[in-house]
């Protein structure tokens, strides 16, 4: 992704601010973005701070004679791999369909040669207007790939579909039309198991023990392999994130709520445990709220240990996946315990990596890949470029194209 460029339009409303944010989280995983913004986008984000994000000069007049010596309408329309529209208004929607040129935004639209992504963002009852419904339908006719708005509570004190996707969905969508075709089939055929988030054991009605995970990660590498080409089955514990698209969402919440999913999802021929499954559970779940008893005495709880997911698919002796790769999440000495556990799960990759930070609910991580060859370190990166990356790995073994001093060194 690092030579990638979107050409980014900002359409005029509310949402625009989180443009920002999009232009940010992309630069992060090495996509260059190129701006116009519309005279109503100035009314939401200023020129200034766009250009401070994007390291670019901002556009935003069609007759602008600098601009055009510089940068001319034409040429600035197939600059990009990709034309992305955030937050696509009704009115850009409307411009796009009918083919109008009156300003740089809609000219540029008009003029491009390259694939356009628009990203709604609206009223409600803008949104499920029979005029824009048709809009959207002749879009996607045309080619033009339209996301589905989220719905929920929007500024006008309105609630329903319209408002603009979370910024991770966008760039998941960006990423996935920045790749080249023949890359998203390279896991054709395959079906991956991966699992994520917490484990909760519930101790009463209201208490349980659970750890930090929020999930990230394991849904970014679920996303990357269906990116890939894969069919994806995904067993999650319970996270806030959204459910991603083109995957199979299997909920849980115990331990062995997770371990008969996995289990009822076989046969596959990936499996990628991620989730941190607590390690132990109350033998007995109290019926009714435990009570504080006073002077400093606290209930007895005894526990048992939970079910070992990684280790009971890793030996399996029918249905055990081709490619068993496991998660240590270690706050010392991480790839020596990487290396054992290795060895004690029966799996056959170890990802390893150190929590003793911001990891579990953080952006970023930095792993090593434990391997029967040895180990791989990988730089810190954003997780869904972690996740890309071992996407990349995993189809390169199943295609018998894993060199691992090449992908050591990229």
């Amino acid at each position: 992704m690092s030579s990638k460029r979107i050409l980014l339009i900002i359409g005029g409303g509310i949402a625009a601010y989180k443009s920002l944010e999009l232009i940010r989280e992309l630069g992060r995983r090495g996509i260059a973005s190129r701006v116009i913004v519309t005279k109503a986008g100035t009314e939401f984000v200023t020129p200034l701070s766009v250009a401070a994000l994007s390291g670019d000069k901002v556009y935003t007049e069609l007759f602008n004679l600098t601009d055009e010596t510089e940068m001319g309408h034409i040429e600035l329309s197939r600059s990009a791999d990709l034309l992305v529209v955030c937050p696509a208004t009704a009115d850009l929607m409307a411009k796009a369909v009918h083919g109008h040129a009156n300003d740089l935004a809609s000219t540029t639209l008009l003029a491009t040669d390259k694939p356009v992504l628009m990203v709604p963002a609206m009223n409600v009852r803008m949104w499920g207007h029979a005029a824009t419904q048709r809009n959207v339908a002749q879009l996607r006719a045309d080619g033009v790939t339209v996301m589905e708005p989220d719905e929920g509570p929007m500024a006008c004190g309105e609630f329903g579909p319209g408002r603009l996707p979370e910024v991770s969905r966008i760039v998941a969508e960006i990423q996935a039309m920045l790749r080249p075709p023949a890359d998203k089939k390279r896991l054709a055929g395959v079906h991956a198991l991966v699992t994520a988030g917490p484990t909760r054991e519930p101790l009463d009605p209201v208490r349980y023990l659970s750890n930090h995970s929020s999930g990230k990660q394991g849904y970014s590498i679920a996303i990357a392999l269906a990116a890939e080409g894969a069919r994806v089955t995904l067993v999650s514990g319970p996270v806030s994130l959204p459910a991603p698209e083109g995957v199979d969402l299997v909920k849980v919440e115990t331990a062995r709520d997770m371990l008969k999913a996995c289990e009822d999802a076989l046969p596959a021929d990936v499996f990628v445990s991620v989730a941190a499954v607590a390690d132990w559970r109350p033998v007995k779940t109290a019926t009714q709220k435990l009570k504080l008893k006073g002077k400093g005495a606290a209930p007895a709880i005894e526990l048992a240990e939970n079910p070992d997911i990684l280790r009971t698919l890793s030996n399996k002796k029918k249905k055990r996946p081709g490619l068993v790769i496991g998660f240590a999440a270690e706050t010392e000495e991480v790839e020596r315990h990487a290396n054992e556990k290795l060895a004690r799960k029966g799996c056959d990759w170890i990802v390893a990596n150190d929590v003793s930070g911001d990891v579990m609910g953080g952006l970023e991580n930095e792993i090593a890949l434990i391997t029967r060859d040895g180990a791989e370190r990988w730089p810190r990166m954003p997780k869904e470029q972690v996740a890309a990356r071992l996407a990349a790995r995993i189809a390169d073994q199943i295609s018998g194209r894993d060199d691992p001093q090449k992908l050591a060194a990229e």
